[in-house]
């Protein structure tokens, strides 16, 4: 059958986009089935082991334990493959670097909000507890692919940052900034939100670097990032959805902040734009150890909300009259 003078013919990207989400949820089910053949199993032997008297081997516990992790791993797929979309638009990055977090102060805010913010985002948090199970399935994946191809697969990129934007707007919203009190959307898309991060997708990728770049070449990142974050060198990505902490500069800033806005109905400008520095900093490291670009993440607090703040006019000068 021919096309129509002058339609352009329809793309394949949906339909690999539709096979992505159907293999998604299809492995996700079988590991969910898998890991739950392996419990039972596990269960069923304790429990006959316990009838006869005789102690329940460790062999069980290992058993039913992987196959807790199996079943975590498969309803982690399922989900993920539940909130992509067929569809989704491309988010560009509006600076050099191939990451950019984009945010703006959503005033006026809340004095009280921020105060059961903890209890609203407990939906986000179950949602994200299982959609970075499956991001760390995804990297090992691309990790393998990388090694074998030296290309990120692209439905895998567009998975992986989808739940990184998710993870910015909790983070955003939550305790990682309190920075607007727009309820986020269950989405792995870009949306419209007072914050915005967007990943360029790679082209080739080095081989030799996906090896050591995650581990040995992150190091004095990872010390750094653990100072903002509060989480310890080797969990960085605990923190990226600002519900981990344990301490750190991002918290401090955070609960700073809010005290500010309960007792003034102000948010401090100044460690508005301080911790989207710090955030920027943070995600560009994790983007980074997670394979998704080569680009070593500068050691540098870009300031404020904007990736790349328009230059200031040095030269220009305010007259008597105008000020």
């Amino acid at each position: 059958m021919t096309n129509i003078v002058g339609e352009r013919p329809a793309s394949p990207a949906p339909a690999r986009r539709d096979r992505f989400k159907v293999a998604l949820l299809v492995l996700g089910g079988a590991l969910a089935l898998a890991g739950s053949a392996m419990f039972g199993y596990a269960a069923t032997t304790a429990r006959a082991a316990h009838g006869d008297g005789v102690p329940i081997a460790d062999l069980s516990w290992q058993i039913a334990g992987a196959g807790v992790l199996i079943i975590a791993a498969g309803v982690a797929l399922i989900l993920c493959g539940g909130f992509l979309p067929l569809e989704s638009p491309r988010s560009e990055p509006s600076g050099t670097y191939p990451v950019s977090l984009d945010a703006h102060l959503d005033e006026p805010l809340s004095r009280w909000l921020w105060l059961v913010k903890w209890f609203l985002l407990i939906p986000h948090g179950v949602s994200l507890a299982s959609l970075w199970i499956a991001f760390g399935v995804l990297t090992a994946v691309a990790f393998v692919a990388i090694l074998l191809t030296g290309r990120y697969p692209g439905p895998l990129f567009a998975t992986n940052a989808g739940i990184l934007r998710w993870s910015v707007r909790v983070a955003f919203y939550g305790y990682g900034a309190l920075a607007t009190d727009r309820y986020p959307p269950f989405t792995l898309v870009d949306v419209d939100y007072p914050v915005r991060l967007a990943v360029a997708q790679p082209g080739r990728l080095s081989r030799g670097l996906a090896l050591v770049k995650w581990w040995l070449l992150a190091i004095p990142h990872y010390l750094i990032v653990a100072v903002f974050s509060g989480s310890s060198p080797g969990n960085v990505n605990e923190g990226v959805g600002g519900t981990r902490t344990t301490g750190g500069l991002v918290p401090i800033l955070v609960l700073i902040a809010g005290v500010a806005l309960l007792f003034t109905g102000r948010y401090p400008r100044g460690i508005f734009d301080l911790l989207m520095g710090l955030q920027r900093w943070i995600y560009r490291v994790v983007t980074y150890v997670t394979l998704m670009h080569d680009e070593y993440p500068p050691f540098r607090v870009d300031l404020g909300g904007e990736e790349t703040p328009a230059p200031r006019d040095l030269n220009a000068v305010t007259s008597p009259a105008q000020a």
